[in-house]
């Protein structure tokens, strides 16, 4: 039954009707798919948050957005290699249909020397919530504007990126810091008599970025956030510097995030089903060491939108086998949950969802989402995983196999290569061997070769960047990210349901 085939690299639809395999090619020939619509922004009006440095940085970005870049020949690599491997950025206008203006609709400046002394606390949660604090104002003002801003750009030093994230550890904090046994005590809500402090600060994550997103969210503004080095309007790197990709590259990601977020759709998925849907189940345990999470759900529509919706809390997690389950009713309420927050966006009638889980989903939870599926629409299960342990495929040369090889396995499961060698590219443009994607449909009638292409597709719809494909499709692949968001934030209740919020 085993075979082996190659699925053909999805077409993307933009402007006019037309269609490419690359987004940089469609944007660069045809302009963005939402040109002409009313959702496409003419001038995205913006604000930008930073340091003097920062904000000098961005509105240099900001004049060099608006013209065109490409990277230079070097003694190791050829022009065409090089432009292939970052094409050409044309411009933001030529790419976007859209002129970036230069100048923001207001400017909110912040201390540097505050900001990075609160970076430079000891406690995680007291220094990721000092640094914050220090940049909520600016969205407090931007409510009082009489202009709709259509999205923050927040620029942070290099040092604020890396003091404020939930692993780090600062060398020489600017305070004695807390012991391990108080901060448990104050993340229980104890109290203490000589001492204090705001308890406000340990209902949120001590992560940067997922603090900043959940907090924001109630204002109704999707944020950028950018470190000061990325801005940097070079491609010569010098040493000890952190490394970064081409400026043209930079910009083309950069950019088709801004515009996304603005309000237009950088492309659309031209192998996409009217009335089908794919939903993500993703999962994210409350605290180590106990067998509470939560879930949530994110649904991707054929026209290319991101709906969020966060599900229960309970005890989903199975320490023995590594998996998540939810209970038949949980799993009602969850896809009821997201349908429902589906229609009051003004959504069609589904004819088809698929849910995707990198746990398996029994036969129970099967059932929660049965009965929560409309009336004549088909509802298929299926688990997509990387699997490190699986099957390699290997071919002859010194690079990896095609991206879109598939292995099929049976009729109901096979490994997909979503990396490997891209023929657009030339090369392949990974660092380790490419790990297959394990797809298998559980519940529900699909054919595996439909399902496989599917998943292949939503590679293509990270609008957070201006890539050939991702490694894993949108579903899963970002499910960290908004259960991050969502669910170490517990205390946030004013979220919003686009997906451009979260990334």
């Amino acid at each position: 039954m085993e075979e082996v085939f190659s699925l053909d690299e999805p077409l993307l639809q933009f402007a006019e009707g037309q269609f490419a395999v690359d987004p940089h090619d469609g944007l660069a020939l045809y302009g963005p798919y939402s040109q002409g619509m009313p959702s496409h922004p003419v001038s995205p009006p913006y604000m930008v948050i930073g340091t003097p440095e920062g904000i000098s940085a961005m509105r240099a970005w900001s004049e060099a957005m608006n013209h065109a870049h490409s990277a230079a020949e070097t003694k190791t690599a050829s022009l065409m290699k090089l432009h292939r491997l970052w094409p050409p950025y044309p411009g933001f206008e030529v790419a976007f249909g859209s002129r970036w203006s230069t100048t923001p609709i207001t400017t909110v400046e912040l201390n540097r020397e505050e900001l990075l002394n609160a970076s430079r606390k000891k406690d995680s949660h007291e220094r990721c919530f000092a640094v914050i604090e220090q940049i909520m104002p600016a969205f407090e003002r931007a409510r009082k504007h009489d202009a709709k801003i259509a999205v923050a750009i927040c620029i942070v030093p290099d040092d604020v990126w890396a003091n404020c994230r939930t692993e780090s550890r600062v060398a020489n904090p600017t305070d004695l810091g807390i012991t391990s046994a108080t901060k448990k005590s104050r993340m229980r809500g104890q109290g203490e008599l000589f001492e204090e402090f705001n308890a406000e600060q340990y209902h949120f994550s001590p992560d940067f970025r997922r603090q900043l997103k959940a907090r924001t969210m109630r204002y109704d503004i999707p944020i950028q956030i950018i470190r000061e080095s990325t801005l940097k309007l070079s491609d010569e790197t010098a040493f000890g510097e952190r490394g970064l990709t081409r400026l043209s590259d930079r910009m083309w990601n950069l950019g088709t995030a801004l515009y996304y977020k603005a309000g237009g759709r950088p492309w659309k998925l031209h192998s996409a089903r009217e009335g089908v849907c794919y939903i993500g189940i993703a999962f994210r345990r409350a605290s180590e060491g106990n067998r509470t999470a939560c879930c949530a759900a994110q649904m991707f529509l054929d026209t290319g939108d991101g709906i969020v919706f966060l599900g229960e809390y309970g005890p989903w997690y199975s320490p023995d086998k590594n998996q998540f389950h939810i209970e038949r009713s949980a799993a009602k309420r969850l896809l009821e949950g997201i349908l429902k927050t589906y229609s009051e966006l003004g959504g069609k009638p589904l004819t088809e969802i698929f849910l995707h889980c990198r746990s398996s989903i029994s036969r129970d939870e099967f059932q929660g989402f049965s009965e929560a599926c409309p009336h004549n629409c088909k509802l298929v299960g299926v688990r997509v995983r990387s699997d490190s342990y699986g099957p390699r495929l290997y071919r002859t040369g010194t690079m990896p196999v095609i991206r879109g090889t598939f292995l099929k396995m049976s009729n109901r499961s096979g490994f997909l290569y979503a990396s490997g060698f891209k023929p657009r590219l030339g090369t392949y443009d990974g660092w380790e061997t490419p790990v297959p994607l394990r797809i298998d449909i559980q519940h529900g009638d699909a054919t595996i070769e439909q399902v496989a292409r599917d998943v292949l597709g939503l590679t293509k719809l990270n609008y957070n960047a201006c890539k050939l494909g991702e490694s894993q499709p949108v579903t899963v692949g970002f499910s960290d990210a908004v259960g991050e968001i969502l669910i170490s934030n517990p205390t946030v209740e004013d979220r919003r349901p686009n997906f451009k919020f979260f990334i």
